[in-house]
Formats: C-alpha cells, structure tokens, sequence
C-alpha cells in the first residue's frame, strides 16, 4: 500500500476504498475516508443509490471526490467487473446482509482467499448470527432505549456514529494489513453501535433527573423572550461566573427569570463576550448556527 512521504499529504493519500455501501452509514464512511485522502470508487446498483431519492443534495455532497460506477452483480459481466476493481483494492465497504453477499461469491472466505491482502469493514444491522435481520436506525434506537415516543429521532444516532466507528475500523484493518501484508475483516453492527451510544442514559448520567438530566440548573434548556438556550456551565468557574454576570442565587427559579428578559441570540452573544458556554437553539441546516462551516449553508432541505 503506497502512502507518500510528502508532509503536506493526506494521511490515506495512495490507499484505496472501494465501497458497495448504500443508504446512509456506508456513504458517510467513504466520504471520510475520501476526505482523509483515500482513493475512493463506489459501485452502485443500476437503480441507483436510494439516499439519491431521499435527499439529493445530502446524496451529492458526500460522494464529493470519488469515482462512482454503476454495476450489475446479479450478472456474470457485473462481477467480473468488481473483481477487476477489487485487485486494487486496500479496504473495502459493504453494508449488505452477510446472506447477500455470499450469494454473490463476496462473503469473507472467498474474499480473503483471492485477495489476501484486501481488508473488509462490514456493515450489518445486528452481529453474528443476526446479521441476516431487518432494521433501520428507527429500530436500532427502540432497541437501545433512546426513542422518546411518539417523537422521531431528529438525529440518526446508529447510522452517523456507525459511519464513524466503520472508518475506525477500517483505519485499525489498514495498519494490520500494512504491518502483516495481509487483510482482515471488521464488522460493525448498528445495533451494537446504538446501544453504544445509549450508555450514558444507561447508567443515569442523561436519564431524566440525571446529572445531564435535569439536577444541575447549570446545565439545561431555558426560554427567553424569543427562542431557547442551552447552557453547558457544568464547571465550577463558568458555574460561578454566570451567577455572578447574572446577579442570581442559583436556583433553576433563578435562571429562567434571568433567561426570560433576553432573547436567544442575545443571550448567545452575551456568553460569548464572557466565555461561557450558552448557545442558542437553532433548527438543522440554520445557516446562522454558531460552529463555522466556512461558507456552508447547510444544504438544501429535503422532504
């Protein structure tokens, strides 16, 4: 696996992805390791990849800087075609029931005898033996325990942070295979990754009432005159320095008489002059957000 030497390159500069991944955790996945400097070619259905339907401009914005082809597998022309591709191939992604896969001639024993050297991150719903089974992030979120019915999730937990432990996986596959010469297989199930992320509710430290969870007035939602903030102030010193900025006692009573005169963005300003954590809530993709995104605007929204 040729990486250059160049100081100023990107850390997968010369490494190679290839990625059979559709929907939504395999694309994020390639798009980081794309953005990492990797080589990346995904391989589509001819229908296409689904996310492109959902939401185009998400569709478009993270395949920026890779090569897509568009194969048949289910025909013998489709494969050999993959194959061709898979010869220089470092790492690659797939998100499909191990089933399917193996239907195809791409389960991991056959993989791994042709192409020793080529790791493999695969992405499953649920591990082992369960990984034939049905589910979306929705239910991998039921199963975890961090749905508040009858409210959707607004963010889509086990698929973005499956994305992101699929790159760290195939980062660990990348150094194994360049310390050994030969590749390895990681698998990331989404469900595992969900209850992962549900731990801190687990052990009380979000549950309602919790110590992010409500006790500490330092560290909640309150409204203002126009609009909510959210205050971190989880330290002692932003703790006694908002007390004192804002001549209160402390009670939660206390914070929200506060909050009340202001409105949100104000209130954001105002932390911001004296280095305490408060922000103002916004809605995704408010181009007024306070973390820079040097020049984007969020995308367009799509329904």
């Amino acid at each position: 696996m040729p990486v250059s030497a160049s100081e100023n390159a990107a850390p997968l500069e010369g490494l190679r992805v290839l990625t059979l991944a559709v929907n939504l955790p395999g694309p994020v996945a390639a798009s980081r390791l794309a953005g990492l400097g990797a080589r990346v070619t995904k391989v589509e259905p001819p229908a296409g990849d689904p996310l492109a339907l959902a939401c185009e401009p998400y569709y478009r914005g993270l395949l920026a800087g890779q090569e897509v082809v568009q194969l048949d597998l289910k025909a013998d022309a489709g494969r050999v075609s993959l194959w061709e591709l898979l010869e220089d191939t470092d790492l690659l992604l797939t998100s499909s029931r191990p089933r399917a896969l193996e239907r195809l001639g791409l389960d991991w024993e056959s993989l791994h005898a042709r192409l020793p050297r080529l790791s493999q991150v695969a992405i499953v719903g649920h591990p082992g033996a369960g990984g034939d089974l049905p589910g979306h992030d929705l239910t991998y979120q039921a199963g975890a325990g961090v749905l508040r019915p009858p409210q959707l999730p607004t963010v889509l937990v086990a698929d973005l942070a499956g994305a992101e432990r699929a790159v760290a996986d195939g980062l660990a596959l990348l150094l194994q295979a360049a310390r050994t010469g030969r590749g390895g297989r990681r698998e990331v199930a989404l469900s595992e990754v969900a209850e992962a992320m549900a731990e801190p509710a687990g052990h009380g430290l979000t549950a309602p009432g919790g110590l992010l969870g409500g006790a500490l007035p330092g560290y909640g939602i309150y409204p203002t005159r126009r609009g909510y903030v959210a205050v971190a102030a989880l330290e002692s010193h932003f703790w006694d320095a908002l007390v004192m900025a804002l001549g209160i006692g402390g009670s939660r009573g206390d914070l929200e008489a506060a909050f009340a005169a202001r409105t949100a963005a104000e209130w954001e300003a105002w932390g911001a002059e004296r280095g305490l954590p408060i922000a103002a809530i916004r809605e995704p993709g408010d181009p007024t957000r306070s973390t820079d995104r040097s020049g984007d605007d969020g995308g367009t929204p799509c329904s």
